[in-house]
């Protein structure tokens, strides 16, 4: 299968690099580039893409109102991209309904191996901003009480709740509760359907938003 990745930057030297790293790799093709947040909502509508390397600061619609616009009309995986890897937007973005996180500088093998994990639908966080980005910016708002959802869940789905919000993988999870990892992606999976949430980092952020953390 080949992924089709839209980006979008202001910044036409982080589009060439970009654009020379992804079309490097033989499952990649860029099928379009945005300058802005109005351009990149366009694309995303008009090409289709598998998913958008979106930076968040751009002139115009910015990351986190293409976000959530993309999102909203039922588009394609967003990743943000950011210079800074403690963005005080970032949060926002991701309640927007980004699906990742990454930083620019990071080697161009992680770059390429995030948008593979987007497409299949795992998490994608920097890895140097996993716990503490979570735990800054989920934070924040103002408690508005516990989500109905969660009162569904079992107390084994609760407890592999609140390990993914510890941002914990599948493999750690299951080390710790003694179960096979199959396992664990089930509940998972159950936990995720079970909240309404779009991926995995949303369910992180409900964790914390509904104290479950």
């Amino acid at each position: 299968m080949t992924i089709r990745v839209l980006i979008a930057d202001d910044q036409p030297l982080v589009l060439a690099g970009l654009r020379t790293i992804l079309q490097a790799e033989a499952d990649m093709q860029v099928v379009g580039e945005a300058c802005d947040g109005d351009q990149a909502v366009c694309l995303a509508a008009e090409l289709t893409p598998d998913v958008v390397l979106l930076d968040i600061r751009m002139p115009g619609t910015d990351g986190i109102a293409a976000t959530r616009l993309i999102v909203a009309a039922g588009g394609p995986r967003v990743i943000i991209l950011t210079t800074f890897d403690l963005d005080e937007y970032v949060y926002e973005a991701l309640r927007a309904g980004a699906s990742g996180f990454l930083v620019k500088d990071i080697p161009d093998d992680q770059l390429v191996a995030g948008v593979r994990e987007v497409v299949r639908g795992d998490k994608l966080l920097a890895p140097s901003v996993t716990r503490r980005l979570i735990e800054t910016y989920t934070r924040r708002p103002p408690s508005a009480g516990q989500l109905p959802a969660a009162r569904t869940l079992t107390p084994r789905e609760v407890e592999v709740w609140q390990l993914m919000a510890k941002g914990l993988t599948n493999t750690e999870i299951a080390a710790e509760l003694f179960i096979g990892e199959a396992t664990v992606k089930t509940h998972v999976s159950r936990v995720m359907t079970k909240l309404g949430a779009r991926d995995r980092i949303q369910a992180v952020v409900l964790a914390y938003e509904n104290d479950i953390a």
